[in-house]
């Protein structure tokens, strides 16, 4: 399974609780995958085709549970290689249809109104998430760092880009033949955009085998060091980095002292670098600092023996 594939599994098995968020959602992924169909006498349809089977069924549960509609379902085989099968979902044609489209703010898929009703952060996360689940791809973080979402709208490339930055990213745009990219490549802002869309442990994921690249980096680097020493230093600060996110996975960071919340906080802005470094930029003693972190590991340890984990 690619790592896009992971991603989009996870957030097709989030639950959203918010009708608003929902909407935001669907409407990104409409967007992306979708195509109005007309009809006569002033009627209207939709038409949407994934390969992924979690996509499909989060797009019929939303259409069903929010709109009250029944779409014909369609699976056939991909031509391609893998032979992925490819899961349509038909709304055909009905009275009402225009209602759904205005409701939705959906006219023409290659058209696109202006959509201002994102009104809080988590409504921009959501319909962030609706156009990865839509046309979304990202790459291994042990290859490049690479991240894009696809459509054909140039004007829908505009408002994702524009939704992105409203949440502190810096995407950038291209096209390629007649489709329009949004696309990340620094890591720090992959790894932001899937934390942002929910995909919590895909993020982590990423996050972690991003530490172990960069720590590898520095210890090429750092060809004048004694080897097993910097290992040892390495595996140490990984380990760190590694408690101080299951910590926060089970618990505020608020909720611990503030000299060990200080010392979790700079662990996870600078994971590469050594005990005694740390120690440095927080002015205190290297045996200070390791002192702290016997607790962020006790605490971790803690919360594995009470929540059944390895």
């Amino acid at each position: 399974m690619s790592f896009t594939e992971e991603v989009k599994n996870e957030l097709a098995r989030l639950p959203r609780e918010n009708t608003a968020c929902r909407t935001a959602e669907l409407l990104a992924l409409l967007r992306m995958s979708g195509t109005v169909i007309t009809g006569t006498e002033g009627k209207w349809g939709l038409d949407f085709s994934t390969s992924s089977n979690a996509v499909a069924r989060r797009v019929l549960i939303s259409l069903k549970k929010d709109f009250n509609l029944e779409p014909a379902i369609l699976v056939r085989q991909g031509r391609r290689l893998r032979k992925k099968n490819v899961y349509t979902l038909t709304v055909l044609p009905f009275e009402g249809g225009n209602h759904f489209l205005e409701k939705m703010d959906i006219w023409s898929l290659g058209k696109i109104n202006d959509y201002n009703n994102l009104k809080t952060q988590e409504e921009k996360k959501a319909y962030l998430a609706g156009a990865f689940l839509g046309g979304g791809t990202v790459s291994r973080p042990q290859s490049d760092y690479h991240l894009e979402l696809v459509t054909k709208s140039s004007v829908f490339a505009e408002e994702i880009s524009k939704v992105m930055k409203e949440l502190s990213l810096h995407p950038k745009l291209t096209d390629r033949k007649n489709d329009y990219i949004i696309y990340l490549k620094d890591g720090d802002e992959v790894g932001r955009f899937l934390q942002l869309i929910g995909s919590a442990h895909c993020y982590m994921e990423f996050e972690n085998v991003r530490v172990m690249k960069d720590m590898r980096n520095r210890v090429n680097r750092q060809v004048n060091c004694e080897t097993a020493n910097l290992q040892k230093s390495v595996d140490a600060a990984l380990r760190q980095f590694q408690q101080v996110q299951l910590i926060m996975k089970y618990m505020d960071l608020t909720e611990l002292s503030p000299k060990i919340k200080e010392a979790a906080e700079m662990r996870l802005k600078k994971p590469y670098l050594s005990l005694g470094e740390l120690a440095e930029l927080l002015d205190i003693s290297k045996s200070g600092l390791a002192h702290r972190f016997q607790k962020i590991s006790a605490i971790a340890k803690k919360i594995k023996s009470e929540n059944n984990l390895e």
